[in-house]
């Protein structure tokens, strides 16, 4: 009986797994694929730092590990897809008006009800983005951390607003049904001008950390189908 070989998936939500999950399936149909979703953000907690980061990681993987039986040495790589949310942009935050309680996102400038706590989220979560993409092994496991800008919707749906989760899920069980059974399609759109970084894996961490590239359309997942 050959050994179990498994790939470990780390998204921030559940829309993130429901969109690409199915995809991702197809696309490693030898392996088995399984997800650790956040529920949240780990690269803007302000619990996270640049020294346990990579211990949350492991964490989150030991969750996988527990739930399926695993063994670590079942573990062939790590995928860690994360949001920019205009992290790597400085001193593009704007006061929004009374009524905004979150950042708002556009492709040129973010709207926050306190600038400086803004500002002060983007220098912590673009330091640990960087610890991450730096770091090619978590538990001796091959570890890569893919991103989307500003975040899932925009690159997938090309809409960059604040949606509800109920909304997320809705556009998400939509795109998937696009793509079921169609992973080279998927291929073909994530790989786009419009939307893939061209370059290698240290090339696209390098473009999307400079002007306000971390808000506009881009990703470097069509990497992981390299």
């Amino acid at each position: 009986m050959s050994e179990k070989k498994v790939v470990a998936v780390i998204v921030e939500g559940s829309s993130d797994e429901s969109a690409i999950g199915s995809i991702l399936k197809e696309y490693f149909s030898s392996e088995e694929v399984q997800f650790a979703v956040v529920h949240g953000d780990i690269t803007s907690d302000d619990n996270t730092t640049v020294d346990n980061v990579i211990s949350k990681i492991c964490i989150l993987v030991d969750g996988i590990r527990k739930k399926y039986g695993y063994e670590w040495k079942h573990f062939t790589k790590i995928i860690h897809i994360a949001d920019t949310d205009g992290a790597f942009t400085r001193g593009c935050v704007r006061e929004g008006e009374a009524e905004v309680e979150d950042i708002q996102y556009y492709e040129e400038y973010m709207e926050a009800p306190n600038v400086d706590a803004a500002e002060r989220r983007n220098e912590h979560k673009s330091t640990i983005m960087y610890k991450l993409y730096s770091t090619g092994k978590v538990h001796d496991i091959y570890y890569r951390f893919y991103y989307n800008s500003c975040n899932l919707e925009h690159v997938l749906y090309n809409q960059l607003k604040d949606f509800s989760d109920e909304e997320k899920m809705e556009l998400s069980d939509d795109f998937a049904d696009k793509y079921e059974g169609k992973v080279q399609d998927f291929i073909e759109f994530i790989s786009g001008t419009d939307i893939a970084v061209p370059g290698t894996y240290k090339q696209t961490w390098k473009y999307i950390q400079k002007d306000k590239n971390s808000l506009q359309r881009h990703s470097n997942m069509h990497l992981i189908f390299g």
